[in-house]
């Protein structure tokens, strides 16, 4: 990365793997907070990720994965996003996806006490990224 330059590095790690490592312009990603944007040179932080669509602006390049739940450092230089999971497009399972959607909206529907109702919202809204996440490819 050259001195003045607008790129900054960007790495996403899950436990199991370094799922990317490389440089952006851009990044946007889903906080618990609502969506944010980053530039090189933003504002150090750290924010709670929520799932949703993380996408990687790098010249007219663009990668997007679907990411959930996790923590995100914002440094000047360096975006670091440590992720519960993440998957590229192709790595999703449509089928599961769409199953595990239909499973949360049945348990939201009963209205049963026995059902952990925040469970069950975060179950549907990983499942409805993964199904945004696999029209992306």
């Amino acid at each position: 990365m050259a001195e003045g330059s607008r790129f900054f590095k960007v790495e996403i790690i899950t436990p199991d793997r370094i799922f990317y490592t490389g440089e952006a312009d851009f990044l946007e990603f889903v906080t618990s907070e609502g969506e944010i944007g980053v530039y090189r040179d933003h504002i150090p932080m750290t924010t709670v990720l929520a799932p949703g669509i993380v996408t990687i602006h790098s010249g007219e390049e663009e990668k997007r994965a679907a990411v959930h739940a996790g923590f995100a450092e914002i440094l000047n230089d360096k975006v670091t996003l440590l992720a519960e999971l993440a998957e590229w497009p192709d790595e999703i399972d449509v089928d599961r996806a769409e199953a595990a959607k239909a499973r949360a909206e049945e348990r939201l529907a009963a209205h049963t006490e026995d059902i952990d109702v925040k469970r069950a919202e975060f179950a549907l809204r990983k499942a409805l990224t993964r199904i945004d996440a696999a029209g992306m490819r």
